[in-house]
């Protein structure tokens, strides 16, 4: 009997419609994402990566087709969401934001902050337990956002650029922080970059989407060894050669999509 995917997606499409007006955000998308997989989602901008995302968080229906979510234990929520900006709660410290969904599931006390604890050590923010988001800076947020996530102990994770906004030198460290977090829990990973390094560094496979209407035309596999590092990658003659086919693939797409409008 063959495995069920933990995410499989049909023929979904999604049409937003405004006063008289339809814009197709997606459509006929196929997919499916094995447990345990780091998948990354490239494509040019507009193109519905963050639709598909909000939909498989419950967050926007499909207009047609269907997704499922293998749920292999009950007591799980199905999904967290990381998003790259304002996914902390400002009232709260840090250490009530990593906490927040163990105490939304009723976590028995002593394993909410095991777990807690835990998790703020992982990313380096212990001794920043009892400040509040004001105090901290931008890579110190998505510190605490990624935290949250990973303690919830969901059964997929979803991530919409979350390092996009951050420096260079702090996206580095927290990609390797994420990697080292996912190397220890295997956690069912979706994760929306605008990044060729980023997809390359964190992925064991990149879905290239198209323009608007977002569909998924290609896949590629990335079988660089982990753990890995950006050195490894931007030192390695083979994703060199695969960071110059993503990056014409995109290049082609921004270019169709720009003859398309100046036409329409």
């Amino acid at each position: 009997m063959a495995q069920q995917s933990k995410i499989a997606i049909n023929q979904l499409t999604k049409v937003f419609y405004k006063r008289n007006e339809s814009v197709t955000a997606v459509k006929d998308v196929n997919l499916h994402i094995e447990d345990g997989e780091f998948v990354c989602l490239l494509g040019p901008s507009g193109c519905g990566k963050t639709t598909l995302l909000r939909i498989l968080a419950d967050l926007e229906k499909p207009s047609t087709g269907t997704f499922t979510i293998h749920q292999s234990d009950n007591a799980k929520p199905l999904q967290s969401m990381v998003f790259q900006e304002r996914g902390v709660i400002p009232w709260q410290t840090v250490e009530e934001n990593v906490a927040f969904g163990l105490k939304m599931r009723h976590v028995p006390k002593q394993m909410v902050k095991e777990k807690t604890d835990y998790y703020l050590d992982k990313v380096g923010l212990k001794q920043y337990a009892k400040l509040y988001p004001k105090e901290l800076s931008g890579g110190m947020k998505q510190r605490v956002s990624i935290a949250r996530a990973f303690a919830n102990d969901p059964e997929i994770l979803l991530m919409d650029e979350p390092f996009a906004a951050l420096d260079e030198q702090n996206k580095f460290i927290l990609q390797e922080e994420l990697l080292s977090i996912w190397g220890e829990t295997k956690k069912t990973v979706l994760f929306i970059t605008h990044s060729i390094d980023e997809a390359l560094l964190l992925s064991d496979k990149i879905l290239l989407m198209s323009a608007q209407p977002g569909q998924i035309v290609r896949e590629k596999k990335i079988d660089l060894p982990r753990p890995r590092k950006i050195e490894d990658v931007r030192s390695n003659p083979d994703t060199a050669e695969q960071f110059i086919d993503i990056w014409q693939h995109l290049q082609r797409e921004v270019q169709h999509d720009r003859k398309l409008k100046e036409k329409g």
